[in-house]
């Protein structure tokens, strides 16, 4: 399947790939710019190309019957997103309870234009003492980026600003909602 996704991406697509993905066990992979529903199949793409397991969460209603089992398989894990619920918590708690978890989000938080990036991404990392694994999906590049592992400190302001400056100039699927 390796083999398979490669040519794909490679040869059919013609991108590249700048950086390889760290040997870690748990860490959370923003990706940016999230601007189309064709980043989630360029996602599950660059996973096969790389041949690492990267998880997502979803609202725990899409893991019943008789989807559930191909959510699970494909590295989902259900989530109570109801307003009572400390889903940052909660999210971080998923955490301690598996040998293996790299949490793939997008802190833009939806595919169009935003000013700012949510945070939870960063209170998850903080909350499970894992680092951060930034990943751009740069369309006008064709390329996908991936840098090393960064942990969270008590600076969020510098945090973010290193974060986004990882992210500079990169162009998404639909170029104006590009952060």
């Amino acid at each position: 399947m390796q083999t398979l996704a490669k040519f794909i991406y490679f040869k059919i697509l013609g991108w590249t790939l700048v950086g390889s993905f760290p040997q870690l066990d748990k860490c959370i992979v923003i990706v940016v710019p999230h601007t189309s529903w064709v980043d989630f199949f360029l996602g599950l793409l660059i996973r096969k190309v790389l041949n690492e397991e990267i998880h997502f969460i979803a609202k725990k209603a899409l893991f019943k019957p008789p989807f559930g089992w191909y959510f699970r398989w494909m590295g989902g894990t259900p989530i109570d997103r109801n307003k009572n619920m400390d889903t940052v918590g909660a999210t971080a708690k998923i955490f301690d309870q598996k040998k293996r978890f790299r949490l793939a989000l997008s802190p833009e938080g939806t595919r169009k234009k935003v000013a700012q990036w949510k945070t939870g991404f960063y209170f998850i990392a903080k909350g499970a003492k894992v680092p951060i694994v930034m990943v751009a999906f740069d369309f006008g590049k064709k390329q996908v980026k991936i840098s090393g592992p960064q942990y969270p400190t008590d600076d969020q302001e510098a945090d973010f600003a290193s974060y986004k400056a990882f992210f500079e100039g990169v162009v998404g699927k639909v170029p104006e909602n590009s952060f």
